[in-house]
């Protein structure tokens, strides 16, 4: 049986493809643009194809490996950034991700897993976010993953496409994309500390999150494609222990031994305290939260370590410079690369 996994060069697809050859008889296909995610994260063993998903002909994947079960994870997931990048936020996160479905309903797939995001809940609930709350997402990429949900409803009702909506929160992990200056706040921070550079923060970091190590994610999103009584559901997951961003950048700076200290820029447009339940993925996925963020991290940064001095990404010209933070205006960013 053939497993299809969307953003395969990133870090949840390239773990979880890794973790599905090792523990099981599915093939893995993959499918990633490379606009986030790096040829050397996906195992050889995968057969990738390069396309963009908002605009490719798919029918030819679908064909010759009868995919069985996708998992979407191919997202830009720049929740800060997305209010700027509105039309490539909404080409990439949702139009990508309806030419999936289409895909997906013509050739009867099992199951359909979606990689949706906790920024669906927006600010105005007091967390921990519950499931059974209504989204009020805050910013264009909240939007585009709560549209991508209601399509994947209106799917099964329609065409019965069986899928299974997972609102992940704060991965991170050996293979993610560190060189991206807007997005995965601890790779930020680690791409920061490497080039001698103090870690940022918006805000006086006060702001509270729950981490989560991406391999403790890897069961329950097997399991959220595999069980019956998961078709229709919305599962939370991820870490159980909430920090401060104040106390996650201490956490770092102590594993990495800095002497360097953090830098505080203004406030950005988010929710301030933004952390899940995790008792249905739990009931539902056998989650369990096995990796504390300073074992994480120390993982995490004898990974980071060892990866070559690669291009940092930088947005050469924003769709809106209205509103623009400072610290993200356009002045020449040394090590960069644009777009």
């Amino acid at each position: 049986m053939n497993v299809l996994i969307t953003g395969v060069a990133g870090l949840l697809g390239s773990r979880l493809a890794s973790w599905i050859l090792a523990n099981t008889d599915f093939d893995v296909i993959g499918i990633d643009d490379l606009s986030g995610g790096y040829k050397e994260n996906i195992p050889s063993e995968v057969k990738c194809y390069y396309h963009n998903l908002s605009t490719a002909n798919l029918d030819s994947v679908f064909e010759e490996h009868k995919i069985d079960i996708i998992y979407h994870f191919a997202a830009y997931a720049a929740e800060g950034l997305s209010p700027f990048i509105r039309k490539y936020n909404y080409q990439n996160n949702l139009l990508a991700s309806t030419n999936l479905i289409n895909h997906a309903i013509r050739h009867d797939v099992q199951r359909f897993v979606f990689a949706s995001s906790m920024s669906v809940y927006g600010n105005i609930y007091n967390p921990p976010f519950s499931e059974e709350l209504t989204p009020r997402p805050i910013d264009p990429y909240g939007i585009a993953k709560y549209a991508v949900e209601q399509d994947l409803r209106v799917a099964y009702e329609q065409h019965k496409l069986p899928y299974t909506i997972v609102r992940p929160h704060n991965f991170y992990g050996k293979n993610q994309n560190i060189w991206d200056k807007y997005r995965n706040v601890l790779g930020i921070w680690m791409w920061q500390i490497i080039n001698g550079y103090s870690p940022t923060i918006f805000g006086n970091g006060s702001q509270v999150r729950a981490f989560s190590y991406v391999d403790d994610s890897l069961v329950p999103f097997w399991n959220a494609s595999q069980k019956d009584e998961c078709v229709g559901e919305i599962i939370n997951l991820g870490g159980i222990h909430e920090v401060s961003i104040q106390e996650a950048c201490d956490t770092l700076l102590k594993v990495t031994e800095t002497d360097l200290q953090p830098d505080y820029h203004e406030m950005r447009h988010e929710a301030h305290y933004a952390y899940s339940t995790w008792d249905k993925s739990v009931r539902m996925l056998g989650f369990e939260h096995k990796t504390s963020l300073e074992d994480g991290l120390t993982k995490m940064w004898k990974w980071a370590q060892k990866q070559p001095n690669r291009d940092r990404f930088v947005w050469k010209e924003y769709e809106l410079e209205k509103g623009i933070y400072s610290y993200w205006k356009n002045e020449e960013d040394s090590n960069s690369t644009n777009l």
